[in-house]
């Protein structure tokens, strides 16, 4: 599912708009993307938690010439999912 997908999708399900569907969307998105910005974690109830991260530099490997090479650290994305989402996917309750 894309956005467009999912905005269709949410309108029809809230009896509203596709205009103000997609408002609301990137609202949502856009409040996310500034918590996470600030290193603050984002926890939806019932679908999960986007965290902050930090993965810690590490020695690699260039893939085109195989030389070494450092990895800088850097902050990454996590997600954790929620016991309702976790449910929905396996396809019932968890036991």
């Amino acid at each position: 599912m894309n956005k467009t997908e999912l905005i269709d999708a949410v309108a029809t399900r809230s009896n509203t708009s596709k205009a103000q569907t997609a408002a609301m969307l990137n609202g949502l998105i856009e409040v996310i993307q500034a918590n996470m910005g600030n290193g603050d974690n984002v926890q939806l109830v019932g679908f999960g938690t986007f965290s902050v991260s930090d993965r810690a530099g590490r020695e690699g490997r260039n893939p085109a010439t195989g030389e070494s090479m450092t990895i800088p650290a850097k902050k990454v994305v996590k997600f954790k999912p929620g016991i309702a989402l976790s449910e929905a996917v396996a396809g019932g309750k968890k036991k």
